[in-house]
């Protein structure tokens, strides 16, 4: 039986609203790409991002635009230069490593090393509220190990102070999601110093963060809109400390493992961040993150139901995924 590639649009309700300095939203809408040959069928999960130009349409034009491609056995090593990178790959080349893995018998998870059934702790993310929300929030989860606080307004101080009161034992990622200014951003730092903070995400506009590379970094700064691929690892290392490496951005997992290996030997950090999706598209993400210094994966647990067979989170524990989902 030929190859057959179809994709589908799916839409997971939020719990409650998700809010970043760009703005809100109360649904995950993801695209599943699914291909299949001789009765298997591997998947793969993506999320359009409006923030690099990317559309539910435009995302499933691209995905579409390769089905004769890979009907006709397109590798997916050969996908690397026939897709660019971003959304529409990343669902691609998943799909095909899931179909690969279940046609030959071997895991993703043998296949690139990553062979430890351990689970991992992921971050859990708290909304952009005012202080005394996001306090509030901190609170009912001031027993999870890893937080991660969306900021990004000309003062986030008291923000910053609520949650490090809430939650005194947590460490804390900030992501201000290019909400920070050249004017704010040595006062911030300076507090999420003092408050003990762990990392800070994108503080500054991609393209306008040159600043990082002339102040004291009180704080280990981590590099996501402004890296996507491993070429643009070498031009950031005098204004980051760490990179958030999603799949959603490299276009995969192939990719995704080309930068990781290039980061580490960069001495780079390294999180494995996510969009907010189902446990289909953090499945391949939670075998990156295996050996890394953060994983925020907690997709499913910012959606009011996560697909059926998703992923299996303790707390905040992730567990790798089984072969019914993914690999």
């Amino acid at each position: 039986m030929p190859r057959h590639l179809e994709a589908t649009i799916e839409a997971f309700p939020i719990a409650g609203t998700f809010t970043i300095s760009r703005g809100s939203k109360t649904e995950a809408d993801v695209i599943v790409c699914t291909i299949s040959e001789d009765g298997v069928s591997g998947r793969g999960e993506c999320v359009p991002y409006r923030r690099y130009g990317e559309t539910m349409d435009g995302v499933m034009a691209d995905i579409l635009a390769v089905s004769k491609a890979i009907e006709g056995g397109l590798t997916r090593n050969e996908l690397q230069s026939a897709m660019k990178p971003g959304a529409a790959r990343n669902a691609v080349d998943c799909a095909l490593w899931d179909l690969e893995a279940k046609q030959s018998g071997r895991s993703v998870a043998a296949s690139i090393g990553a062979t430890g059934q351990d689970p991992i702790v992921t971050a859990f993310t708290l909304s952009l509220s005012d202080a005394v929300a996001m306090g509030a929030d901190a609170k009912k989860n001031r027993e999870r190990p890893l937080l991660k606080i969306k900021l990004g307004t000309p003062d986030d101080e008291s923000r910053l102070r609520a949650v490090r009161d809430s939650a005194p034992d947590a460490r804390i990622i900030v992501d201000a999601n290019e909400g920070w200014t050249e004017d704010n951003i040595e006062r911030h730092l300076a507090i999420a110093a003092e408050l003990n903070i762990s990392l800070i995400e994108q503080p500054l506009p991609a393209g306008k963060d040159e600043m990082l590379s002339r102040i004291k970094r009180l704080v280990p700064i981590c590099a996501d809109e402004s890296v996507h691929s491993t070429a643009d690892l070498a031009s950031l290392r005098d204004r980051y400390d760490a990179v958030n490496i999603k799949l959603d951005k490299t276009g995969g997992l192939t990719e995704a493992l080309v930068m990781k290996a290039e980061a580490q030997r960069l001495g780079f950090q390294i999180m494995v961040g996510c969009m907010v999706g189902t446990s289909l598209a953090m499945a391949p993400a939670v075998l990156l993150a295996q050996d890394t210094d953060y994983a925020d994966l907690d997709g499913p647990l910012l959606l009011a139901r996560d697909r059926p067979g998703g992923l299996r989170y303790e707390g905040s524990l992730v567990y790798p995924p089984l072969p019914e989902l993914w690999g």
